[in-house]
């Protein structure tokens, strides 16, 4: 079973790192260190996918691939 792509990234102006799921509008946490950025994504990922079910809003399935390259050597 495929699963959500994530993005972390540190950002000054919060002064930690962010965590978000592009397929998931607007899904997305922070921590002081990326693994409790993503600890507190899986949290945020769970709350958004109960809401939009409880609300009947379509979950959208994951799409978002990104991109690898390949080295030839």
């Amino acid at each position: 079973m495929k699963d959500y792509h994530i993005n972390i990234f540190y950002s000054d102006e919060d002064e930690g790192y962010i965590a978000d799921i592009p397929d998931l509008e607007a899904c997305s946490a922070s921590g002081a260190t990326p693994e409790e950025a993503l600890h507190e994504l899986e949290i945020a990922k769970q709350a958004w996918i109960g809401a939009a079910t409880e609300k009947g809003k379509p979950v959208p399935a994951p799409s978002y691939r990104p991109l690898i390259y390949q080295l030839s050597g």
